[in-house]
């Protein structure tokens, strides 16, 4: 005989998260609805287990197809707790199968806000790049939503996780760049991407930052395997004082190839316009390892230090 299912909260969570794993979705979706009813019953307010409880039973109905119910129980979550990353990436999924790409990406572009090492959003913004840019062109980018600002407290919300969920999610990171890897771009797609990552360039050149970060960004939705495509377009962010996605950009050039020392210097540069010089100061020192006698570098060491005194 089946042992009987807990009516309390805490039990009817953990048996829809035991029904998700073993594929049982719809079962699952049940389990989180009557935890949320026990929830409501209990009369008192829990805003992060009933956020929770909306994004579990959100990624069932993604699971199932249902787009559109993934997409209200995802807003509901967020709207308990701002900015939480599993609701954003899942209703940025749904929206991205039922082909309303604005709205992927600015949830995608949200999600690199509160990490900007999260594998399918990366993704995910390279593919919307490319639909966008088919479908409304090369000025698609103003013709999206808002993005909106994520305040610092959730870009660092899920350092204050217990251990165990960081090494979750460290896993689930792995698993992402695992099969990112295995998605090789077809020769065509490379030699497109380069094509595109030149006319970046002659755009930087000229002076038009703007649009060389369409064609980098172009670029980046055939292939993003370049580290320097991600470095280049930093620069322009940087000239443009797009800070913070100047510091994305870097990070995920080094990703690629942990030796770029532009990458490392435009990333320093971006971090000391954020004044955040803690973190401006070791990518100057770890460039300084790699070229001890760069002289920029050694000069943006200086002004660092002055600040960090």
């Amino acid at each position: 005989m089946a042992p009987k299912l807990s009516d309390s909260v805490e039990g009817l969570r953990a048996a829809g998260n035991q029904s998700f794993r073993n594929g049982q979705f719809a079962e699952a979706a049940a389990l989180y609805s009557r935890a949320l009813r026990a929830l409501e019953a209990q009369g008192s307010s829990n805003p992060g287990e009933e956020s929770i409880l909306y994004s579990n039973r959100a990624v069932c109905h993604l699971k199932d197809g249902n787009c559109k119910d993934c997409i209200k129980d995802c807003t509901l979550a967020l709207a308990l707790v701002p900015f939480s990353l599993k609701p954003l990436l899942r209703r940025a999924s749904a929206y991205e199968a039922l082909e309303k790409y604005p709205l992927a990406y600015v949830d995608y572009k949200t999600a690199l806000q509160i990490d900007d090492r999260v594998t399918s959003a990366l993704e995910g913004i390279n593919r919307m790049s490319r639909a966008l840019m088919d479908s409304l062109g090369p000025e698609w980018r103003l013709k999206l939503p808002l993005t909106p600002l994520v305040p610092v407290s959730a870009q660092k919300r899920w350092e204050s996780l217990p251990s165990e969920c960081r090494r979750e999610r460290a896993k689930s990171k792995f698993r992402e760049t695992t099969a990112a890897k295995s998605r090789v771009p077809s020769a065509g797609d490379v030699e497109r991407a380069r094509v595109l990552k030149e006319e970046g360039n002659e755009l930087v050149k000229k002076g038009n930052h703007k649009k060389a970060i369409e064609k980098y960004s172009e670029s980046l939705s055939f292939s993003d395997v370049e580290s320097a495509t991600y470095s280049n377009r930093a620069l322009c962010h940087l000239v443009l004082k797009q800070y913070k996605e100047a510091v994305k950009d870097c990070t995920e050039a080094l990703r690629l190839d942990g030796r770029n020392v532009k990458a490392f210097y435009r990333r320093a540069q971006a971090y000391k316009a954020l004044k955040d010089y803690k973190s401006s100061f070791e990518d100057i020192s770890c460039l300084l390892q790699l070229e001890p006698r760069n002289g920029p570098a050694q000069k943006l060491q200086q002004e660092v230090n002055q600040s960090l005194n």
